[in-house]
């Protein structure tokens, strides 16, 4: 798996203050898609485990409280992301269990594989769906079309919508 961008510190990519991670590879490549250069798995810096060890530091970190991880791309989802994506939200979710994670796929969650699957079993919130450049609405919540939903999830279910 390659990145293309990581923010320590973040307060635009989900609630509160976060670490955010941007991923290569994506494969829906929506029409007006304003991270199109994260498109291609190859593009992008190495994930390596020493970075790995980085966002978990991060996170952990309390001289800037960080309220959990938010993962975008590219798509987290992308298949040759699965393996670390899935290593990565399982360490936070068992090393820092008060953490959330919020996850961004152009995949819905009715459509998702097995190992999609057991991913998002970790993730506290899911922003799914491609964007739609006809549906393009700017003012919405952490999601740039409105078809894409904003879900809190237990357990990998949706508890509850976002509006």
């Amino acid at each position: 798996m390659r990145y293309q961008r990581y923010y320590p510190i973040d307060v635009v990519n989900g609630e509160g203050t976060r670490a955010t991670l941007f991923v290569s590879g994506c494969e829906h490549f929506c029409k007006g898609c304003h991270n199109s250069t994260t498109w291609d798995p190859d593009s992008g810096i190495p994930y390596t485990d020493e970075f790995e060890q980085k966002i978990l530091d991060d996170l952990a970190d309390e001289r800037v409280k960080r309220d959990g991880l938010s993962l975008s791309g590219g798509d987290p989802l992308f298949p040759g992301n699965l393996d670390n994506i899935e290593r990565l939200v399982s360490r936070v979710k068992s090393e820092l269990p008060d953490k959330d994670i919020w996850l961004w796929t152009g995949y819905t969650l009715e459509h998702l594989s097995p190992k999609q699957k057991a991913i998002i079993k970790h993730v506290d919130v899911l922003i799914d769906g491609k964007f739609e450049e006809d549906k393009r609405n700017l003012s919405l919540p952490w999601r740039g079309s409105s078809n894409q939903r904003v879900m809190r999830l237990v357990n990998g279910k949706p508890d509850s919508y976002i509006l």
